[in-house]
């Protein structure tokens, strides 16, 4: 499928999805989600790490495609947050790591793509907020729960009810990124984590990740009963031989995924 919005590139184990619609400032529309949905069905089995960004300096995403909402009727509008919802989800869902490196505006849908991704890493002029409400609406791709989740109840409801924006120093004070860097230095940071990552054994990475997203709506019996199934799992697999046969003859490791 050839993509009007979205650049999909690989390097070495490393997919970058780059979202691609300057004149509206990289906003989703329903074509540009459809595009994200096929780019993660068809994602390079060899991608151990992915990395979300927009296109230019000034936006990540600015949010949703607010002219193709205006005129939607109620099942329109929800099968649109459907949409969203469900792209993100699976991006949520993926066995690798995904990385959302926000360079500028990540406002409604753009804050909810970018909590969608287990990491967030911003420039110093990146703006996130769920300004929804402003327009009549609320968030629609998730937001309500995944903000929640990451900043807390209370600072959740702050920006979701007065819809102000935070700037990436705030977000980073309340534990919305994990990390701010200069506009210049994003994606090269983005791509020095990436590759970290890249060097440990993937299948614990996937089983940790599993752990980690699924134990949020588990109680804590059942979180670390997961915990202990995966952490046997692991010792099923030749990286795991690998890894502790590297460290104790003080050697690299060279990892497959098997």
């Amino acid at each position: 499928m050839e993509y009007s919005f979205l650049k999909v590139e690989t390097q070495g184990a490393v997919a970058v999805f780059t979202i691609s619609a300057p004149k509206s400032l990289n906003a989703l529309n329903s074509t540009i989600l459809r595009e994200l949905d096929d780019a993660v069905d068809n994602l390079d089995d060899a991608a151990r790490v992915l990395i979300i960004t927009g296109d230019g300096e000034k936006s990540f995403v600015a949010g949703a495609d607010i002219s193709e909402m205006a005129h939607l009727n109620e099942q329109e509008g929800y099968e649109f947050g459907k949409l969203g919802a469900g792209v993100f989800r699976k991006i949520e869902l993926l066995p690798i790591p995904v990385i959302a490196a926000v360079n500028g505006f990540a406002l409604g849908g753009g804050c909810e793509l970018a909590m969608a991704c287990d990491i967030r890493i911003a420039s110093d002029n990146a703006k996130f907020g769920q300004p929804e409400v402003g327009l009549g609406i609320i968030p629609g791709f998730s937001g309500t729960y995944r903000l929640a989740k990451l900043v807390g109840q209370g600072f959740a409801k702050e920006m979701i009810y007065t819809g102000r924006a935070i700037r990436a120093d705030e977000a980073l004070r309340v534990g919305l990124v994990n990390a701010v860097y200069a506009q210049g230095e994003l994606m090269g940071r983005a791509m020095e984590m990436a590759q970290r990552i890249v060097a440990n054994a993937p299948i614990a990475i996937s089983f940790a990740k599993k752990c980690i997203n699924e134990s949020y709506d588990l109680g804590a019996d059942e979180a670390i009963e997961l915990e202990n199934e995966k952490f046997g799992q692991c010792f099923n697999t030749a990286d795991q031989k690998e890894g502790m046969d590297a460290f104790l003859k003080k050697r690299k490791p060279a990892f497959t995924g098997n």
